[in-house]
């Protein structure tokens, strides 16, 4: 077995078969209802799983189906350890009715009830539709085979007479779809062998349950790694980009980094790492696009990604490199005010450890999102050639002295001006909001250093019965 320890997979309920008498049911029973369900180990670690067979009435959901998938997921929770699902399902099985639609509401509810209590994840194995498709949109994780896996309310033929679109499976469910337009997939992969090969990896960085800390595992890289090649990876001009996953593989434990959502709003990296052996999430936006801006998809992206560490106890490492939010109308018409303050309101919220450093332009509002002091960040570092400023010097200079726009020459003394007197770190850090102006070679020590510092750290909240986040 690819996804479990060899011999570690127990099953539960695999007599079990669908009470339908209808439509012919009565003689179409077979063993197991078509799902498979039970409990086995990870690199040792517990974790219950339930896989639909497609070949059983098309995975099809029945009433006995879905009691053998929320009889796993209860038993997960009651135990503390995650749920992967590996899903491969036509949807509700017609012939029961609204058996199989109660059955698929008992298996939503359970997935709102483990939500930031276990982890669960999902991994399409092949065509997933209607019903099928929002069990996995409420999981935290969910993976995709490229070409054979595909997730869509309703299919191609549907579309087609109700909206009289012609469109293929894949391009209205496939991995392409949904890892780089819809954002519901976190990433694909070729063939299944890779993505449960995938899936196991990235177990690896998970706690079983909130309760829990993220596993440690022995390492072998010196935290105290000097890394001469981050004095030169900010260009001098502050207008070229650079490539933000060199920062995070520089300061990763043997270079280690899995990227979720690779694919979809490239403007801001997500994903896990580790450092002296434990696990970090990291938030980083990224100059190679749009010139590392935020925007409506990337502040979604980074926001969901900071919930759910907060949930699970990871730490988080916010790489900082953003001009501002990215203007414009379809950015405004499409409620960049309302997504921007999601990744506001999910720093603001998160009691985790949250480390930031700032490597190049933290300007207007986007600095103080993106895990400033002053929404809950512990420890603030910059590089020299940090710009922590409203704006950039040019724009800031033509508003000043608007009255000099005329005198190029003038202006540009302006600007410089402007520059050397705003445009760096130590402003923030006269005032507490940066705690240290660090060389770049030495953030890799620094970031150890100050992650092993707030491992104790703990935060007292008012009671709540929840947030209400703008969604």
């Amino acid at each position: 077995m690819v996804l479990l320890d060899e011999g570690s997979f127990e099953e539960y309920d695999m007599y079990v078969t669908h009470r339908a008498t209808d439509f012919g049911m009565a003689d179409q029973k077979v063993a197991g209802d078509g799902v498979v369900t039970g409990w086995g180990t990870i690199n040792g670690r517990l974790v219950y799983v339930f896989s639909q067979d497609f070949t059983v009435l098309g995975g099809s959901l029945s009433e006995t189906h879905a009691q053998k998938i929320c009889k796993i997921m209860d038993m997960a929770v009651r135990n503390g350890a995650p749920v992967i699902g590996l899903n491969d399902s036509g949807g509700a099985r017609i012939q029961e009715g609204v058996a199989s639609l109660a059955g698929y509401a008992d298996v939503f509810k359970r997935n709102v009830d483990a939500s930031g209590v276990i982890p669960q994840i999902s991994v399409i194995m092949g065509p997933c539709a209607g019903g099928a498709v929002y069990s996995p949109a409420m999981t935290d994780l969910i993976f995709m085979v490229r070409d054979s896996s595909y997730m869509f309310v309703t299919g191609p033929d549907v579309v087609k007479t109700v909206t009289n679109e012609i469109v293929t499976a894949e391009e209205l469910g496939g991995a392409a779809t949904h890892t780089q337009k819809s954002s519901v997939a976190d990433g694909a992969f070729d063939n299944d062998i890779e993505a449960l090969e995938e899936v196991r990896r990235l177990f690896d960085f998970l706690p079983l349950n909130n309760r829990e800390k993220p596993p440690a595992r022995p390492f072998h890289d010196d935290p105290e790694r000097i890394e001469l090649r981050l004095d030169t990876l900010a260009p001098e001009s502050a207008n070229k980009p650079y490539d933000m996953k060199e920062l995070i593989t520089a300061i990763a434990d043997e270079g280690d980094f899995f990227e979720l959502h690779a694919a979809f709003a490239r403007n801001i990296i997500i994903g896990f790492v580790r450092i002296e052996g434990r696990t970090v999430g990291v938030v980083a936006n990224q100059p190679m696009v749009l010139a590392g801006c935020l925007d409506i998809d990337s502040s979604r992206k980074a926001a969901r990604f900071v919930r759910f560490c907060d949930a699970f106890d990871i730490p988080i490492l916010t790489l900082v490199d953003v001009p501002g939010f990215l203007p414009g109308t379809a950015q405004e018409y499409g409620g960049v005010i309302k997504h921007g303050a999601k990744l506001l309101f999910a720093y603001s919220q998160a009691t985790v450890p949250m480390v930031t450093l700032i490597t190049r332009k933290a300007y207007g509002g986007a600095y103080d999102v993106m895990a400033s002091k002053h929404i809950g960040a512990d420890i603030n570092y910059a590089w020299p050639t940090a710009e922590i400023a409203v704006m950039g010097a040019k724009g800031a200079a033509e508003i000043l002295y608007r009255s000099e726009l005329g005198d190029p020459e003038r202006l540009a003394a302006r600007t410089r001006e402007y520059e050397q007197r705003f445009a760096n770190p130590f402003i923030a850090a006269e005032r507490g909001f940066i705690d240290e102006v660090i060389m770049p070679h030495s953030s890799r020590k620094r970031i150890a250093r100050a992650f092993a510092a707030l491992r104790g750290k703990s935060v007292e909240t008012r009671w709540k019965k929840h947030d209400t986040i703008p969604l």
